[in-house]
């Protein structure tokens, strides 16, 4: 097999580096689900595809998911979901049963958007996004596309060349979840209410938390919350429409990292409080914006550590 080039190396060392930080984020994620809680509650989690203003079919869907879970047992699915969410975050990081568990991951976090995650619903007023785990899907595709388990590994698998239209379908995605969130921050009720998306994240957090949080709500206040709900459709538009394209990349995608941080940081209160037994946000998860962080970061390295072509963003 062809050595790999110095830059291709430093590539690859890049992707097992951000392959790495998502399967940390993963452990973590692991570690809040061993709350008894979150076994004795996961049933009732499934509540979240029938909830007021999800369509009749969702509602459908997840009436008969259920039922096949209490069948199973449920604590015993939810045992099963730790175990599983354990053997996802070792393989992220070490590198072993690489493509193959990405897959699950995939199809796994697929399962939980359609489930638990409600599908990210109900898309009624002052909805903001299409849901938590469809983003940790895409993070999982982009381990694959981006053969990340051939850097910092422990993997031996061989090296081989990476099928760029693969991270470019993923890209395209990653644009298509933009626009969707974009969309949803274009609604009335966001761009009046844009400001208690923050005031709510505030019950519950550590006084650090809180202040830092405060203190984004003093500026918005007083730049006027109906110009930061604008600013926040258009940079979400924005965002979606270069990373659709393909252009502009160098650019935008510092900017998609630092405006997933600070939402990460401020509505989401850093993905805390913890409570038990609840799902996603303030739940079993570090948080949903830093897992869009991570995205950029998988084509920060393909963008900035490959060659540019002429017409390249």
């Amino acid at each position: 097999m062809k050595t790999p080039q110095p830059l291709e190396l430093r590539r690859k060392q890049a992707f097992g580096a951000v392959r790495i930080l998502f399967g940390l984020i993963w452990l973590i994620n692991t570690w809040l689900q061993l709350d008894p809680a979150y076994s004795t509650h996961f049933l009732s989690s499934f509540s979240a595809d029938w909830v007021s203003g999800q369509p009749a079919w969702i509602a459908s869907y997840g009436h008969w998911t259920a039922e096949l879970v209490q069948q199973l047992g449920a604590q015993h699915v939810a045992y099963a979901t730790i175990a599983l969410d354990a053997i996802l975050a070792i393989s992220l990081i070490t590198g072993i049963g690489l493509p193959l568990l990405a897959w699950v991951g995939v199809i796994y976090n697929l399962w939980l958007w359609s489930t638990v995650g409600g599908f990210g619903g109900p898309y009624t007023q002052g909805a903001t996004d299409p849901g938590t785990a469809i983003i940790y899907a895409l993070c999982f595709l982009f381990v694959v596309c981006t053969r990340s388990w051939e850097g910092l590994s422990l993997s031996k698998t061989p090296h081989r060349p990476i099928y760029a239209p693969a991270i470019h379908t993923a890209r395209v995605l990653f644009g298509i979840l933009w626009a969707v969130d974009a969309f949803w921050k274009w609604q009335p009720y966001f761009l009046t209410h844009a400001v208690t998306y923050l005031q709510q994240a505030l019950p519950g957090e550590p006084a650090w938390i809180a202040a830092y949080i405060s203190f984004f709500i003093t500026i918005i206040t007083w730049a006027g919350p109906v110009f930061f709900g604008y600013f926040a459709a258009i940079i979400e538009s924005v965002i979606a429409f270069y990373l659709i394209i393909g252009r502009g990349l160098r650019w935008v995608i510092p900017v998609g990292i630092a405006y997933s941080i600070g939402v990460w940081t401020t509505a989401e209160g850093w993905g805390a409080p913890f409570l038990p037994g609840a799902t996603a946000n303030k739940g079993d998860v570090l948080g949903t914006t830093n897992i869009y962080a991570i995205a950029f970061l998988f084509l920060a390295v393909w963008v900035y550590l490959t060659p540019r072509r002429k017409g390249d963003g």
